[in-house]
């Protein structure tokens, strides 16, 4: 495991004990590629990248039509057993989490945007593909 990637573990890591009821936390590319996942197995992770990608891709396609070319910065829905939060990460990558209801929304948003700030550092563009890979 390199070092970067071990930074971006213990920062998933501090966002699960920050927030209570955390379920499930997943860093993705634009296209659905899973970057990085903490509290959840490969296949849900996988599956959760996937649901995103096609979120996201939406959402983007509402703000360009409907609010004059707005990106995407955060997309939550609450569901009856919890909250489903993805927020833009940088360019072409996005950080999603699955909560309980019991979650408090305006602590994770607060969380989410702290550590997307941090995630910066630790996610970079690949000049071929334009998908983000850690560094």
């Amino acid at each position: 495991m390199t070092a970067d990637r071990q930074n971006l573990d213990w920062m998933l890591r501090d966002l699960m004990k920050g927030v209570p009821e955390t379920r499930h936390i997943v860093v993705l590319s634009a296209d659905g590629f899973r970057l990085a996942q903490y509290a959840t197995d490969d296949d849900t992770a996988d599956r959760l990248a996937a649901a995103c990608s096609a979120l996201q891709s939406l959402s983007s396609a509402v703000g360009g039509e409907f609010a004059a070319g707005g990106a995407m910065r955060m997309v939550v829905i609450e569901y009856a057993a919890g909250f489903f939060y993805l927020m833009a990460a940088g360019p072409g990558a996005f950080l999603a989490t699955l909560a309980d209801a019991e979650v408090d929304p305006g602590l994770m948003g607060e969380r989410m945007r702290d550590l997307v700030g941090r995630l910066g550092e630790h996610l970079a563009a690949s000049a071929r593909s334009g998908t983000p890979t850690l560094r």
